[in-house]
């Protein structure tokens, strides 16, 4: 990247050097105040979003060598420069890198390299905004809500953080965009009033995404990697729910108290990992795509086993049958046993299992096979109802028999359309992680409204394109499978990726774990930054930390929040608690630019043109 140089006369030595340098310097300085004629202490740049005036004089030399020495090149292939930038990627805000530099005193001082939109803004918001929901819940919002009404819930969505990205783009060309993230933009621009309540929300809605993200890996973990690995486990049929929620609070407990002594003791081991972290997640998106692929050409077998028009667990049984030949002999299945009250044909059975036949289909027909047309609608349900095929022959049988300890899939809430939206919008936060870094950019007021909603529209994408083709690929049993249990147990994304499963089971593990991390982060941060600025006078405590800065007390207190959500300890549950402090924080955004735009207040000048109608601007 090539850095800022004088160009000095071959026949200048010695003395004559110095003096010639000086007189160019202030030649520069002096251009520069010209250029300046705004008042707002911001060179203009070249930019779709901005309005800016004639170009500056020295564009005219960009592009161009003016350097007299080798040595005073700095610059850099672009693909080299580009691999570098990778190498030093981090999802961590300006301020936790100071702190980082400060622990380590023996380091030699080093020019922080500026960063531009693609690392700086892009990453960080598509690596925060694609994570839990989309692998562990997605393709159930697509079963339960149908094709058309998940597209709703996510264009609704999308559309609700982008304009909130517009709204955010304004306030960040307002003048000089100060470092120290989203909380010190909004309140140095717009004053402590709307800093302190847009702050407060932000730092409640990532502290209880950390709590969200904690509960994600624990039941990635649990579900699908290692089962065995669970400390209650139920006695009794029925109890599987509870011992499920028991072992989120045990082991959500641990990985709390194991992060924050890793926040505490430092965070540039979580530095370390942000790109291991980001390319778990775009290893997993691509993964999907690959599998959808492979669906036309050569679909996964997955068998999924239906009584009648029921779908059954294949948790406790291994033969979709209820008989099968041995040696030349019929003999009953463990399905059999399960339904039946002996091994033998003429045990007495329960009246559904005796009156519908046994039948196998493919969980993942492909996305040639037309099943997009039975996943289009709907099909809410209450809590403990029997995930059922549509249009598959079923014959009712007697309602005398309790079916609690059947092997059937069991929906584990009741479903309607605002609770989906409220398990699905903390998916599509995560889109003030470029303004965050705001003292790392080059160019702040150009990278964050560009990098920001690019990022936005690339996550829009890759959502709305998962929802038709989830729809299209695999069956509405399977979709309305939560926890993949006719599938024996695998992740329902999973099962579509290629080449494994376990790309997006390991993939998602990580992603999630790393959000964690980073949210434990980034909120005891912003909570010592609001602290310190005296808004709310019985929080000023938790402004003060260790000798370099560190936030030692806002972490206790965002540790001890975050358990709250932790022994909640339904990932179901804590979506829309996290979905209501982050759509006040988005509200107080939008009313802040709003109301600056109605009043035309004289210190109301943003540079970004696209956050208004027209005829506003009259």
């Amino acid at each position: 990247m090539p850095t800022n140089f004088t160009v000095v006369p071959v026949e200048a030595q010695g003395g004559e050097r110095d003096s010639a340098e000086r007189d160019a310097w202030r030649q520069e300085e002096e251009e520069d105040n010209r250029d300046r004629g705004s008042g707002d202490g911001i060179s203009r740049e070249s930019s779709p979003f901005i309005n800016s005036a004639e170009m500056d004089r020295g564009n005219m030399y960009e592009g161009k060598n003016m350097a007299l020495f080798e040595e005073e090149m700095d610059s850099n292939p672009m693909v080299s420069s580009l691999l570098n930038k990778l190498a030093n990627y981090t999802n961590v805000t300006q301020g936790v890198v100071e702190h980082e530099a400060d622990e380590d005193s023996k380091r030699k001082e080093v020019k922080v390299p500026r960063m531009g939109t693609f690392i700086g803004v892009y990453l960080p918001c598509l690596q925060n905004i694609l994570g839990v929901i989309l692998f562990l819940r997605l393709t159930w919002i697509v079963g339960t809500a149908g094709v058309l009404e998940s597209f709703i819930i996510v264009f609704m969505c999308c559309a609700c953080t982008m304009l909130t990205a517009i709204s955010m783009s304004a306030i960040a060309t307002n003048g000089v965009v100060p470092a120290g993230g989203s909380y010190y933009m909004i309140s140095r621009s717009l004053g402590p009033e709307f800093g302190g309540a847009v702050g407060l929300c932000f730092y409640l809605g990532t502290t209880f995404a950390g709590a969200m993200y904690i509960l994600g890996t624990i039941e990635i973990l649990l579900t699908y990697i290692s089962p065995s690995a669970a400390i209650f486990k139920a006695e009794e049929v029925g109890e599987e729910t509870e011992a499920m929620l028991n072992n989120m609070r045990v082991y959500g407990t641990c990985i709390i108290i194991l992060m924050a002594i890793v926040v505490f003791v430092g965070v540039k081991y979580v530095n370390k990992l942000a790109l291991v972290f980001l390319a778990c997640v775009i290893l997993s998106i691509i993964a999907i795509y690959a599998g959808v692929i492979k669906t036309a050409i050569d679909p996964p077998d997955f068998p999924i086993c239906l009584l009648g028009n029921r779908t059954l667990s294949k948790r406790s049984f291994d033969v979709c049958a209820k008989f099968t030949e041995r040696n030349n002999e019929t003999k009953t299945t463990n399905l059999w046993l399960l339904f039946c009250n002996s091994s033998l044909p003429t045990a007495m059975c329960d009246d559904y299992f005796s009156l519908n036949n046994v039948t196998e289909i493919q969980g993942i027909p492909g996305i040639l096979s037309g099943v997009l047309i039975d996943n289009l609608w709907s099909t809410y349900s209450e809590k403990g109802s029997i995930v059922e095929k549509k249009n598959q022959p079923s014959v009712s049988g007697s309602e005398d028999i309790k079916i609690a300890g059947r092997p059937y899939v069991f929906t584990d809430i009741m479903t309607y359309f605002t609770v989906l939206v409220g398990i699905y919008f903390p998916s599509v936060t995560g889109i003030m992680a470029g303004s965050n870094r705001s003292g790392d950019l080059k160019d702040a007021q150009k990278s964050i409204p560009t990098g920001t909603i690019l990022a936005i529209s690339t996550t829009s994408f890759i959502y709305l394109s998962c929802i038709v083709l989830f729809g299209a690929c695999i069956e509405g049993v399977v979709l309305r499978d939560k926890f993949g249990e006719a599938v024996n147990g695998n992740l329902v994304v999973g099962t579509l990726a290629w080449p494994s499963p376990w790309v997006i089971v390991i993939g998602s593990f990580f992603s999630t774990c790393g959000a964690g991390l980073q949210s434990l982060t980034g909120a005891p941060r912003l909570l010592q930054a609001i602290a310190r600025d005296g808004i709310v006078p019985f929080i000023q405590v938790f402004g003060h930390g260790k000798a370099n800065g560190e936030p030692t007390w806002a972490l206790l207190l965002t540790a001890a929040i975050c358990e709250i959500g932790i022994l909640i300890a339904s990932l179901d549950s804590v979506a829309p608690i996290l979905s209501m402090f982050f759509l006040m924080c988005y509200m107080f955004v939008n009313l802040a630019c709003a109301v600056q735009t109605l009043l035309r207040t004289p210190n109301w000048r943003p540079r970004f043109k696209y956050y208004h109608c027209p005829s506003s601007h009259k």
